[in-house]
């Protein structure tokens, strides 16, 4: 009846090991017209599929039966085995005070190993409701007793559970050690879904230590795991939001939560663990700034823990929901009330939200003027920076931060907002993709917002422009760990450049490919977790890369020139304009004014790029008055104290796709524009390489040909020139590796949705951001003649994601892009000025002044020599 050999006891065990496998099984067993008693296990291993890996109605219907005829076999050990699984399944359907009522029976039914086997599943639906304490008083009865049965299996089931307990009441080095013990016995074994289980916990404890890396290894082992068993994991989707949230990325952990959702919701799966993803969505669009969806999913999990009785969790969806209210803007006294409340009963269970509670209830009382309770909850919220991961400790220091900033003490809070900032910069080491490290820094964002406020108020403008630079493009300070070889990548990213290569040939003609564009996302979603779980050097040191600016040594750096920092504080330009061994700051214009007067001095650069505007004069004009719109409002006063000599522009990340050359002020000067004062002393640091080699590049597909590089080579001796089919990505980067000078002129995509797989099109496909990543040296200079090449993504607090960013820290030590689609034709003719002018000692940024120069009687070429930046050391 069953291929285990050994009758339908051994399909028990089976569902863990092979689920398919026992599931056959046990139909077997009931096409057999079997006793009462083996029908009853063959009833129960389908009805404990159904309840983990698919309908729980089902569930609670076949377990039902399973009891009946355990009942009718007369032993008391197969009753008790059979009412524990339908205990289980009874809760996981909402029907909590039914099934807590169910295994009550059973365990006093059972007796001897039997009745610790019940005793866990009762510990393990008290955790899930949680009710910590109970839970581990099963546990201590049930441990000892599995043990000296010398039960391997459900030993190391109880330790993992009690391990997951621990992580709940915050102790990552109780939970590491009894999942260690559960992994060795579970190795024993051929219990594959309880070794997936095994590797599943094993991220989620890698997760609440910190190491969001390994968690992502960790977690991505376990779904390969589920997938070869072809079990749904619920559980797998709500821990991946939960980490994708901490790194920074809810917009994924809602796609996460909510594609979670709808699968239990097609399988009429667990109640409980739709609560769960429920909840976590909520999490997620709270994140992601929306809390009218935040709201309404967090409600709906409200609702269904509160009628599984299931308290711990019912506290939690409560906090979130306040939380929502809040970043809503329903501000009102019942909030602090109501946010007090959450956090003393998340106190008494034990859980460590309790300080995300009270620094809720600390905003609020805030933002309504009541010092006392404002002071009494971010006190009580403070005590968290000085134990437990360290996103909980920084949370702490923000605490501590918004307590000093309403007691009007900006010492101590510029104090507090240091320790916020060590915190979070030594976690930041922990990561190694430039994704991760970027997208971490939104922890400190509110922190960077605290410390500008009080330096703008008691410090003078050196101290402000220290602070502004404290946490500005801080994922650049250091280049992304280098990746071991990894063949498997390498490979996926030809398969991917073949694929899109493919793509663009079919939609070129006008076909639909579902097929290969369905291959291409897969082959973006392995590559980025690949980037995602690459770790970080944490046991370097950082004090290097994340030292205070020095003021002295940008002031010895600048010589005759000045560099222009902008900051956005309380949505207002700041502007800190530094030389000549001072620093002035200017308040200039409202930010919300700017993004729109940008969107159009950017489409009127694209009409005039590809022939859209009928009168290109007209247009120009109207491109000059929103130049000078756009210097009232960044620059302010301070445009009138520019100097003739070079300028260095500091702009917020999302400013970084200004066409700066619009301003008038600007335009006549040789300007670049840099991520951060720290990044631009970095780049002008970076040593010339001793090769002096020139690498010219031309890709497919542009209006030129190889025009725009032929004859650009002709400025050079022997450069090394790379066109049709030679233009192919591994040439392409091999040559790029260490060049003094590179020049690519090829199509460029900018990908807003995923910034590392902004590319650069060869005659092979792609080249993107995770290609760049691998060089050993990025070329010492390159122009990109691109449309959109030096666009970046902001992302993080005041981080920036794309090509430009990616090759700073990697050795690059200037670059020219376009921050808007240019003409091939028009750019063709300018890059000739350009390279004339590097050609003859010029800097990149004074090159480009040249280029503009001779563009400046023709409204096509002025437009696209416009659309071109300086970004580096210029």
């Amino acid at each position: 009846m069953s291929d285990a050999g050994g009758g339908p006891a051994e399909l028990l065990p089976m569902v863990f090991a092979r689920p398919r496998e026992a599931l056959a099984g046990a139909h077997r067993v009931l096409a057999a017209d079997p006793t009462p008693h083996d029908a009853s296990i063959a009833q129960q291993v389908i009805g404990v599929f159904e309840r983990d890996f698919g309908d729980a109605s089902a569930a609670v219907a076949r377990l039902r039966v399973a009891v009946r005829l355990a009942h009718r076999s007369g032993s008391a050990a197969r009753e008790a085995d059979a009412l524990a699984a339908f205990g289980v399944a009874l809760v996981h359907a909402g029907r909590t005070r039914a099934g807590l009522a169910t295994l009550d029976r059973a365990v006093r039914l059972a007796g001897g190993g039997e009745a610790a086997r019940v005793r866990f599943r009762r510990a393990r639906v008290l955790w899930v409701l949680g009710r910590h304490a109970a839970a581990l008083d099963d546990l201590r009865v049930a441990l000892p007793v599995l043990r000296r049965a010398g039960d391997p299996i459900w030993t190391a089931r109880a330790l993992t559970l009690r391990a997951l307990i621990h992580l709940a009441q915050g102790s990552v080095a109780g939970a590491e050690d009894d999942l260690g013990v559960a992994e060795r016995l579970f190795a024993t074994t051929e219990q594959e879904h309880d070794v997936a289980v095994a590797v599943h916990n094993r991220g989620l404890v890698a997760f609440r230590a910190g190491d969001l890396p390994a968690a992502l290894a960790h977690l991505d082992d376990a779904a390969q795991r589920y997938r070869r068993l072809g079990t749904p994991a619920p559980d797998l989707s709500i821990d991946r939001c939960a980490v994708l949230l901490t790194a920074g990325l809810p917009r994924e952990a809602l796609d996460v939560a909510d594609a979670g959702v709808r699968e239990l919701e097609s399988l009429r799966g667990q109640a409980t663990r739709r609560a769960e993803l429920l909840l976590a969505a909520g999490r997620a669009a709270l994140a992601a700034a929306d809390p009218a969806a935040a709201q309404s999913r967090t409600a709906a999990a409200g609702r269904l823990f509160a009628a599984q009785r299931r308290d711990w969790w019912a506290v939690h969806s409560r906090l979130v929901l306040l939380q929502s209210r809040l970043a809503a803007g329903a501000v009102a006294p019942s909030l602090v009330r109501q946010a007090a409340a959450v956090a003393e009963r998340l106190a008494e269970l034990g859980s460590p939200e309790a300080a995300q509670a009270h620094l809720l209830a600390g905003r609020a009382a805030v933002a309504l003027g009541r010092p006392a309770d404002a002071d009494r909850h971010l006190a009580a919220a403070a005590r968290s920076r000085t134990h437990g991961p360290a996103l909980a400790r920084a949370t702490g220091w923000l605490a501590e931060a918004l307590r000093s900033e309403a007691a009007g003490r900006p010492q101590r809070t510029l104090r507090a907002c240091r320790h916020g900032f060590d915190v979070l910069e030594r976690h930041q080491l922990t990561l190694g993709g430039s994704e991760l490290r970027a997208q971490s820094t939104a922890r400190g964002a509110e922190l960077a917002a605290v410390a500008l406020r009080a330096c703008l108020r008691t410090a003078g403008p050196r101290r402000l422009l220290v602070w502004g630079e404290r946490w500005r493009a801080i994922a650049l300070a250091v280049p992304p760990a280098r990746p071991e070889p990894d063949r498997t990548l390498r490979a996926e990213l030809v398969r991917y450049r073949g694929i899109s290569s493919r793509l663009e040939e079919v939609q070129a003609e006008g076909r639909a490919a579902p097929q290969l564009q369905r291959a291409q996302r897969a082959l973006e979603r392995r590559i980025r977790a690949r980037a995602l779980r690459r770790p970080g050097d944490g046991t370097r040191d950082g004090s290097r890369a994340h030292q205070p600016l020095s003021v002295p040594v940008l002031f010895d750096a600048l010589g005759e020139g000045q560099l222009v920092e902008l900051l956005d504080i309380d949505g207002r330009f700041h502007v800190l304009l530094c030389g000549g061994g001072r620093v002035r700051r200017f308040a200039a214009g409202p930010t919300a004014e700017l993004a729109a007067e940008l969107e159009f001095a950017r489409a009127g650069l694209q009409r005039l790029a590809f022939g859209a505007g009928r009168r290109p004069r007209e247009t120009m004009a109207a491109l000059e008055a929103s130049g000078r719109r756009l210097e009232e409002l960044l620059l302010g006063p301070a445009a009138g104290r520019l100097r003739d000599g070079p300028i260095v522009v500091v702009p917020p990340g999302w400013l970084h796709w200004m066409p700066w050359a619009l301003l008038p002020v600007l335009r006549p000067l040789a300007v670049s524009v840099a991520p951060s004062a720290r990044a631009w002393l970095r780049a002008r640091a970076v040593p010339e390489p001793e090769r002096d080699d020139v690498v010219l590049v031309s890709g497919p597909g542009l209006a030129t040909g190889p025009d725009e590089v032929a004859a650009i080579a002709k400025l050079y001796e022997q450069p090394t020139l790379l066109d049709r089919a030679q233009a192919t990505a591994g040439r392409v980067l091999d040559a790029l590796d260490g060049a003094r000078l590179a020049h690519i002129a090829a199509h460029g995509t900018f990908r807003a949705d995923s910034p590392l797989f902004s590319a650069l099109h060869m005659v092979d496909g792609p080249v993107t951001v995770h290609d760049f990543e691998r060089l050993q040296t990025a070329p010492y200079r390159l122009v990109l003649s691109s449309c959109d090449s030096a666009r970046l993504a902001p992302s993080g607090a005041d981080e920036l994601l794309g090509l430009a960013a990616a090759l700073l820290p990697l050795g690059t030590a200037a670059l020219v892009a376009s921050v808007v689609p240019v003409n091939d034709e028009a750019t063709a003719g300018l890059m000739q000025s350009l390279h004339r002018g590097l050609r003859s000692g010029l800097s990149m940024a004074e090159a480009l002044c040249t280029m503009r120069a001779e563009a400046a009687g023709d409204p096509l070429g002025n437009a696209t020599a416009c659309s071109f930046t300086a970004i580096g050391a210029g």
